[in-house]
């Protein structure tokens, strides 16, 4: 059996997802950052709050699944969650990622307060949008991650984005909407942002991953500390190629996939790309029936 840990990024966040979080990963995370968890609707509009409750609840998670043995054979991060994905590969400690998670989410909001964020559109190929985005001629608004093959998103302003929207919806889009997360992420807009953590990870201790890594930026196979460390420094700034992600992912004979917290968006994502693949959630799943389930298909396997 290979198994692939799935790390999603913002947008699943919702009150109450931490109320089985440790209190040690409370601490640890108000200890390095002087942040404070508070874990409602309110505090879940900010990106700092959004980005360091998801990591740490991914952290959580992390740490359930090793102790129970389980170990991932690939490791795909979508956004935010390529440090989860990092932690989980033994590329980056659980302290260095809250610290970098929490200079990122500082500079990403530094950069645009208000007025920018992500929309996404359901039902017309990465090349109608892109057309879609050059009909409306507003600038800051650019075509960003590639979910699926007919899911595509948008980064920058949200004037620009909700005409763009309005185009897609005329054009016979399924879906067209404006996402959960506060800024516009994964386009040419974050440069200072990746900057800034090009400088902070000079002074972070990395180690070789023990697993295989998938990249974001154009959703490769790689097994080295600066390939990694490229991934999490630059994803900012590029798309996120989760669909050619998924496609490698196949290639390497995963059959087996586990989504940690939040949300089930990319289990949903990989089932219909990929039927037979047996799925865990951890969303909706706790713990004891997540081993139960991979000790089963273990033997089935074995």
């Amino acid at each position: 059996m290979r198994t692939l840990w799935i790390f999603p990024g913002q947008g699943g966040q919702r009150p109450g997802m931490l109320n089985d979080l440790p209190q040690d990963l409370k601490h640890k995370v108000k200890d390095l950052t002087g942040i404070e968890l508070t874990d409602d609707e309110v505090t879940y509009k900010d990106s700092i709050q959004i980005q360091l409750s998801i990591l740490a609840l991914q952290l959580y998670n992390i740490r359930q699944l090793q102790e129970i043995d389980e170990q991932p054979d690939v490791v795909a991060g979508h956004s935010l969650g390529v440090f989860g994905a990092a932690v989980a590969a033994g590329v980056l400690s659980e302290e260095d990622a809250i610290k970098i998670v929490f200079l990122r989410s500082t500079k990403m909001k530094e950069a645009y307060p208000v007025g920018y964020g992500m929309g996404a559109i359901v039902g017309l190929t990465r090349k109608e949008v892109t057309t879609l985005v050059k009909q409306v001629n507003v600038p800051d608004v650019y075509v960003s991650n590639q979910n699926s093959e007919l899911q595509t998103a948008l980064s920058g302003s949200l004037e620009g984005i909700n005409k763009v929207l309005d185009l897609a919806r005329e054009n016979g889009a399924q879906k067209a909407l404006i996402l959960k997360v506060p800024n516009p992420s994964h386009s040419p807009l974050m440069q200072s942002a990746a900057d800034a953590l090009q400088e902070a990870f000079a002074q972070v201790k990395l180690q070789r991953p023990n697993c295989t890594y998938l990249t974001n930026y154009n959703g490769h196979a790689v097994h080295t500390v600066d390939e990694v460390k490229k991934d999490m420094i630059n994803n900012l700034i590029y798309p996120v190629y989760w669909d050619t992600m998924m496609s490698v992912a196949s290639e390497l004979g995963i059959d087996t996939a586990i989504e940690v917290m939040p949300g089930h968006a990319f289990t949903k994502l990989i089932h219909t790309k990929f039927p037979d693949l047996r799925n865990i959630t951890m969303s909706e799943m706790g713990i004891d029936d997540t081993e139960f389930l991979l000790k089963k298909w273990r033997k089935i396997n074995d």
